[in-house]
């Protein structure tokens, strides 16, 4: 069986392990997912905001030293991929390693991935992608407007074509 947990970084390594690894069983296989809504949509702000922005000017401190204000990263920079992969994949690795670790101390086969967009989505996708036979999900949500759009767990709960298990830690 293969189980996808989908994390913001709020479930518990020890309960996770505990639920997903029997239900992946000793041929099966867990992935922990996160979903990362911000970067790309910050960035493309950032460049909408500073590009109509004046070139920068420099200054004198004093007599000896000329510095410039911080120049803006061009439009469309080739860098920005990159730096977004590398936002990603440390997000990846901050929040679903924990659980990643926890998950093959018990035996069972564990991987990690994020993905970019709107959680619900984000999760839906990569189930139907993976070919996941449950989703494993925390009741706290992983969207900004949780309380005013309804959970993401919710949604997950509501649109998903295979089980849903809702895991409650101990504190929730």
């Amino acid at each position: 069986m293969h189980v996808l947990v989908a994390t913001d970084g709020h479930l518990d390594a020890a309960a996770v392990a505990k639920f997903s690894a029997p239900l992946a069983g000793p041929d099966g296989k867990v992935t922990v997912l996160t979903v990362i809504e911000v970067p790309r949509a910050m960035l493309q702000e950032l460049q909408d905001h500073f590009s109509d922005q004046p070139p920068p000017k420099l200054r004198m401190e004093d007599p000896e030293t000329v510095t410039a204000d911080p120049p803006e990263a061009p439009r469309s920079w080739p860098g920005d991929d990159a730096i977004i992969e590398q936002y990603l994949q440390s997000k990846r690795f901050d929040i679903c390693e924990p659980l990643v670790s926890a998950l093959r101390q018990t035996g069972v086969t564990a991987a990690s991935m994020v993905v970019e967009g709107p959680a619900d989505k984000g999760i839906l996708s990569t189930a139907k992608q993976l070919s996941a036979d449950v989703i494993v999900i925390g009741p706290r949500g992983m969207g900004f407007f949780e309380g005013l759009l309804g959970s993401t767990g919710t949604k997950v709960t509501r649109l998903a074509k295979r089980p849903v298990l809702l895991l409650r830690n101990a504190d929730s």
